[in-house]
């Protein structure tokens, strides 16, 4: 299956528009904190008539106030970051019925412990470079060699979201390494932060579409 792109950090409307039309998969928008958070309705509007599944990027927030806010923006995933346990993802569906990725943070490429556990719940876990006292965004790259081989060493099949400091550039090496299904970018299509550039946007989903031409 070739893999697909999810544009994060959304801000503006018209960013939206040129991420669905240019073909990304995912259109996603934050509500975690940090320069590019958004309010409901400002995620709303954002969002509004685009073909791509919207995303909600969450932290800790209670199942309740996520469930409010996913109906507001008519979201289609939830992405839960910090403590995103079996118990905290079981808790989150059944409060929104959505499907729900598990951020699973590293600073050197090898996974935590739990890491088939939460996979076992999730939908899919989403891999992003660890960076203290933030939750993402950071333009960090994972160590993608080491991670693929704590990937192949995981006892539970998986489904993988890969983040963390892509870019056009390095992308299709990104993906040699850890053949993730999905690959999520913000920062590394930004001008500024929460402010997308048109033309890296074209140019990282050409890459990823090259990686899967060459496949074939």
């Amino acid at each position: 299956m070739p893999v697909e792109v999810k544009i994060c950090g959304l801000t503006r409307a018209d960013d939206a528009e040129f991420a669905d039309a240019a073909g990304a998969a995912y259109l996603g928008v934050i509500f975690a904190g940090g320069p590019r958070e958004r309010s409901p309705a400002e995620a709303r509007a954002t969002l509004a008539g685009r073909r791509a599944r919207r995303v909600g990027v969450f932290a800790s927030q209670s199942e309740a106030e996520i469930a409010d806010i996913a109906s507001v923006v008519g979201l289609h995933v939830i992405q839960l970051h910090g403590d995103a346990d079996p118990e905290r993802i079981g808790a989150v569906r059944a409060a929104t019925g959505l499907e729900i990725w598990a951020v699973v943070r590293t600073a050197d490429g090898v996974l935590p412990e739990h890491v088939d556990d939460v996979a076992e719940v999730a939908d899919a876990l989403l891999i992003d470079a660890l960076a203290p006292g933030v939750l993402g965004g950071t333009g960090r790259v994972v160590p993608w060699a080491r991670l693929g081989e704590s990937l192949d060493e995981m006892t539970v099949g998986h489904r993988i979201v890969l983040a963390g400091g892509l870019t056009p550039e390095n992308v299709a090496e990104a993906i040699r390494y850890v053949s993730p299904m999905i690959v999520d970018v913000s920062s590394g299509v930004e001008s500024a932060p929460g402010v997308k550039d048109s033309a890296r946007i074209r140019a990282f989903i050409a890459a990823v579409r090259a990686t899967s031409d060459l496949s074939e």
